[in-house]
């Protein structure tokens, strides 16, 4: 679009006198299909196009102005910084005015302005994204969805038929590009995952509805709407137009960024961010939906890519290369969908042996769940992941249910072809045996990993643990030593002895394969 074609506001908000405040010339235009963002320097303005997309309708006054308001309203959670307010834009003859009396012809949100390298996506590109990052992101959405509102009306966007309205949407919408970046196998197995899901998972629809995971979430976490700005994570630019676009299961939020970094070919960093959020939030069942809005998230990645190939305006290279994307798409969403065989790996040792280091790293070769006992431990109880917990949290009763719930979740996640790592010492054979039993009766492979260390090294990682949520330290290690019971004939077969003084790669290759 030529800047002859603008509109005659727009024009004046690329001009500096317009602004009450000093501006960085020349101010910057970036257009969406929906709308106008001005970049002045110190603060950017965004104005929402007259538009009807049927999914979002911004075609009157009221209309924009209402979700300008949304739109700040719903992004103070996560990015509170950034959002700072709505403001009126007046007409006065030919000229416009910003935050002025006199009669209203438009809204302009006011952000504040911040660097495009500061954006995750960008960061990516940079290579600056690490494990460490990701974690914090699990944590960071973890807190937003605990704070995010829910209520009857809100939850009801969980039930199946209104949840399975937009699955059925996309196949509608893309019937007409197999044979070009979609093929029919990839279509109709897909399609028939998703069908079959909803068929025969309807109990577990319902205990997310009744367990309040349905809440008013982002709608659009992906890595080009989170920023690291001023050392703090930033969710930003959420669905403020769409309630069935963000009243939705936590888990659909947690797959668009889990989905985004396995487009961009890092399953380390999604098994990073998914575990670190799941230990924060407990909500370990809610995996079991996870593949379902893994396979969503890819699939409208790649129906929206493929419109571009509907777009008589969109040059020849631009459409070879949107082919390749969304074919790339397709075929993500069609592998999220094929079963997989679940494990189990047992983590066994004493305290600072490095099973939660040595766990860690697995899950992140392997795409696993790790589950550690600590947290199942401290959730049961009712403590804060990050608070010491007392004696009650330690008494007999409370471990019999930590090993009890750890088992259970192991269960459920392997037999739904997660490859699941229960982090715990494992020190008692009726912990180890009730594992090998289930493991059996459920026909999943079993490994127990024994992890091992002088007692002085175990002494001096325990005095260095810093930042962690178990609460063991270097005086529990006598007593643990005498507790411990030794592998029985039966259960030999399945252990894989650990020194954890030397090289992880080398002594589980075995295991990573």
């Amino acid at each position: 679009m030529t800047e002859a074609t603008l509109p005659a506001l727009i024009e004046q908000m690329l001009q500096p006198k317009f602004y009450p405040h000093a501006v960085t010339e020349p101010i910057q235009l970036i257009q969406t299909h929906v709308s106008y963002v001005l970049l002045t320097g110190e603060y950017a303005y965004k104005l929402k196009k007259p538009v009807n997309f049927g999914f979002l309708d911004f075609s009157t006054l009221e209309k924009r102005q209402h979700f300008c308001n949304e739109e700040l309203r719903l992004n103070q959670r996560g990015a509170g910084e950034l959002y700072l307010e709505v403001l009126p834009v007046t007409q006065v003859g030919e000229q416009h005015h910003l935050g002025a009396t006199g009669e209203v012809v438009e809204y302009a949100l006011k952000m504040r302005q911040f660097p495009q390298e500061s954006l995750l996506s960008e960061l990516f590109e940079q290579g600056k994204l690490d494990e460490s990052y990701l974690e914090e992101l699990g944590r960071v959405v973890a807190q937003y969805h605990a704070e995010a509102y829910t209520d009857d009306y809100i939850r009801s966007f969980g039930e199946v038929l209104k949840v399975r309205a937009a699955f059925d949407e996309n196949y509608e919408q893309t019937q007409k590009y197999i044979g070009g970046p979609q093929t029919q196998e990839q279509f109709a197995q897909t399609k028939q995952y998703t069908d079959n899901f909803f068929a025969e998972h309807r109990e577990l629809f319902t205990s997310r509805i009744q367990n309040h995971y349905i809440r008013e979430c982002h709608g659009d976490l992906h890595l080009r709407n989170i920023a690291l700005w001023h050392d703090k994570i930033m969710l930003f630019d959420c669905i403020e137009f769409n309630e069935p676009f963000r009243f939705v299961d936590v888990m659909y939020d947690v797959a668009f960024t889990v989905m985004d970094l396995e487009a961009r070919q890092r399953q380390d960093l999604g098994n990073a961010f998914l575990n670190a959020y799941i230990e924060q939030t407990g909500d370990w069942e809610g995996l079991q939906v996870l593949p379902l809005y893994l396979s969503r998230q890819a699939y409208v990645r790649a129906k929206v890519t493929s419109f571009l190939l509907d777009d008589p305006s969109v040059p020849v290279a631009v459409k070879q290369e949107a082919t390749k994307t969304a074919a790339d798409y397709y075929t993500q969403a069609w592998e999220y969908t094929k079963p997989n065989l679940g494990q189990l790996i047992l983590m066994s040792g004493l305290s600072g042996s490095g099973k939660s280091t040595t766990a860690r790293y697995l899950a992140r070769q392997l795409g696993a769940i790790q589950i550690r006992s600590d947290a199942v431990r401290k959730h049961l109880g009712g403590v804060p992941l990050w608070e010491k917990g007392g004696d009650d949290l330690y008494r007999p009763e409370m471990t019999q249910k930590t090993y009890t719930r750890l088992l259970a979740l192991g269960i459920i996640l392997a037999n739904q072809g997660f490859t699941v790592i229960l982090d715990a010492k494992y020190d008692q054979q009726q912990w180890r045996q009730e594992a090998i039993a289930q493991a059996q009766k459920h026909k999943l492979p079993l490994q127990i990993i024994q992890c091992t260390a002088p007692l002085e090294v175990l002494q001096e990682r325990l005095a260095k643990r810093v930042g962690d949520i178990a609460d063991a330290t270097a005086d529990l290690l006598t007593s643990q030593q005498k507790q411990a019971e030794p592998f029985t004939e039966a259960e030999q077969p399945y252990v894989k002895i650990l020194d954890t003084t030397q090289s992880q790669q080398a002594q589980l290759k075995q295991i990573i394969g």
